[in-house]
């Protein structure tokens, strides 16, 4: 994967993409990032990248010009290559577990992190995807972009040592992930669960999927409402609430 990242603060990017799971990935060269300076595209000889914006209103507005310029150089770099270009913006569609999914399907990536108050508007006209990381505003959008990087990454072929991994995370599979203990099986009166050390992994599937309900429907009930369970899995939310109802008798 390619992914090229237009901003004006670079620098914000040098710790991020070059440690953990993202700097093995590069390492591996299963990614290549560019990050680029869009202020280094301007046709002015101050360099300026905003402007006041029509019709009056708060704050500056990023200008077209350099941002056009900055997509021309990565198509001049990659002509024959299918981008996704990814606005930050608080207006776009929330970043998902499943958004991070179908982005790590895709060869070339571009991201702009605008700054100031907003855009004009006619950069949205080089974007193939609005994405929002959430209900408030940060002050640029290079945080946002570090975030949807990290979860994108992480979900490509072999940048995790274990695959299975990414596919159990919390999110990946509709509900949240189960409870996870390691070694010691006891430590200051806390007991891992005997079933989980057992040794009898069809019962401890069967916890863990348990428990993987149980763990969504205290936290985010609302994922229930937005995935169709299996037979099994009702049986284990029925049970699930069967003993929440005991324990408040």
């Amino acid at each position: 994967m390619k992914i090229d990242i237009l901003t004006l603060f670079p620098r914000m990017f040098q710790g991020p993409l070059t440690e953990s799971i993202i700097g093995k990935a590069i390492d591996k060269d299963l990614l290549q990032v560019n990050v680029m300076n869009f202020r280094d595209y301007t046709d002015n000889k101050h360099q300026n990248v905003d402007d006041y914006p029509y019709g009056g209103g708060a704050g500056m507005l990023l200008k077209a010009q350099p941002i056009f310029a900055a997509i021309d150089a990565i198509n001049e770099q990659a002509p024959d290559t299918k981008k996704r270009v990814i606005l930050l913006d608080p207006a776009g569609v929330p970043f998902t577990q499943a958004v991070a999914e179908e982005l790590a399907e895709e060869e070339h990536l571009v991201f702009i992190c605008g700054h100031y108050e907003g855009y004009d508007e006619r950069i949205r006209t080089l974007v193939t995807d609005e994405i929002s990381l959430g209900d408030y505003v940060l002050t640029g959008g290079e945080l946002g972009a570090m975030v949807m990087i990290d979860a994108t990454v992480r979900l490509l072929p072999e940048v995790l040592g274990n695959d299975q991994s990414a596919k159990t995370d919390s999110h990946s599979t509709g509900l949240l992930e189960h409870p996870q203990y390691t070694r010691p099986a006891e430590y200051r009166g806390m007991k891992v669960p005997d079933v989980i050390i057992s040794g009898n992994h069809k019962k401890i599937k069967e916890w863990q999927d348990k428990e993987s309900i149980r763990r969504t429907l205290e936290r985010r009930p609302d994922m229930l409402e937005n995935i169709l369970l299996s037979a099994e899995q009702q049986k284990y939310l029925e049970e699930i609430k069967t003993e929440e109802a005991t324990l408040k008798e």
